[in-house]
């Protein structure tokens, strides 16, 4: 079983109550520059979205959604989506989209440039999922994948367009996990909607290879531009970020700490990143608390006063560590 296939289905609320994926609380930007890329904001996840064209609130249109960055052990995971009015399909069409994997880099940013320009009838939409997000949710005490990842975020993006005014007729979904149960799910929840959820759909339609494009494109310039949050001078992130890839694997294997483990930018939930650190991470022995830690006096609940709480270096914070003791 692969990292990004492992993990049991989490326990979730029902979606219809609000409870998407925290990708719907993040931020928006009105166009995708290197903000996000070259910024602190590399620990959160975020959404970058562009304008949304006039005759998307006026025609009926279509929408694509695709993802990118699922099995990289390095750098977010990016879903996509594009829209547009249907009667625009000629024109899409016409602009040479293509399943973004089979493109070189640079076919991609001239494609994604042709999007951007395409304004008066295109609109695009990308989450930007955190590696830090995507560990700390894998290794929650309830597991949380990243099929129910990725459908959450999908959710939370058809309702994002929208709320926006869009009128949204048809969605076609590259699937994650079953196609059947996949459609089943956005069916309920959008059921004026016709919508197809299959396999293969960035190379089937035209408006998720789009979405593809804008998907691709947007990791490569965070991966490519990342700013490590913990300083030091760690080396670039080389090669595509999975762990099959040698450069990868050597970056991996020089940046390691023997203490801390990895900067923000590894996901810690992948079995190649634990190996590698159960392999060259220091050895530590948990001694038991005291008792007094353990079972403390109840007139210790009723101090009249309390320390104040010490600000953490910005380190423990990105890598979700937590302190165990204190030192005196």
């Amino acid at each position: 079983m692969s990292d990004s296939e492992s993990g049991s289905p989490a326990k979730r609320l029902k979606l219809d109550e609000g409870n998407e994926a925290e990708i719907s609380k993040t931020q928006h930007y009105s166009k995708l520059t290197t903000e996000y890329a070259t910024s602190a904001m590399n620990a959160v996840s975020a959404t970058i979205e562009s304008e949304v064209p006039l005759c998307t609130k006026t025609e009926d249109c279509w929408m694509g959604i695709d993802e990118a960055g699922r099995g990289p052990v390095c750098g977010p995971m990016t879903y996509g989506i594009c829209y547009g009015p249907i009667s625009g399909k000629k024109r899409l069409e016409g602009m040479g989209f293509m399943d973004s994997k089979q493109l070189s880099e640079e076919v991609r940013e001239k494609l994604f440039k042709k999007i951007k320009e395409a304004d008066d009838f295109l609109g695009w939409n990308v989450a930007v999922l955190s590696p830090q997000d995507i560990s700390g949710h894998m290794l929650g005490r309830v597991n949380y994948n990243l099929n129910s990842m990725s459908h959450d975020c999908a959710i939370s993006m058809v309702r994002r367009v929208i709320e926006q005014g869009v009128q949204l007729t048809e969605l076609y979904v590259d699937t994650v996990g079953k196609e059947d149960y996949y459609q089943d799910k956005l069916e309920r929840l959008f059921p004026d909607l016709k919508i197809v959820v299959t396999s293969k759909a960035d190379v089937k339609f035209p408006i998720v290879s789009a979405a593809s494009i804008c998907a691709k494109v947007t990791r490569d310039h965070v991966l490519d531009q990342w700013v490590f949050a913990e300083g030091g001078d760690f080396p670039k992130i080389p090669g595509s970020g999975y762990p099959g890839d040698p450069d990868t694997r050597a970056w991996l294997e020089k940046v390691i700490d023997p203490v801390f483990g990895y900067p923000g930018a590894v996901r810690f939930s992948w079995s190649t990143t634990r190996k590698l650190m159960e392999e060259h991470s220091a050895v530590v022995e948990w001694e038991d608390d005291e008792d007094e830690a353990d079972n403390p006096s109840v007139l210790s609940f009723f101090g009249s006063k309390q320390k104040a709480a010490k600000m953490r270096h910005k380190f423990f914070q990105h890598a979700k560590l937590m302190p165990t003791f204190e030192v005196l």
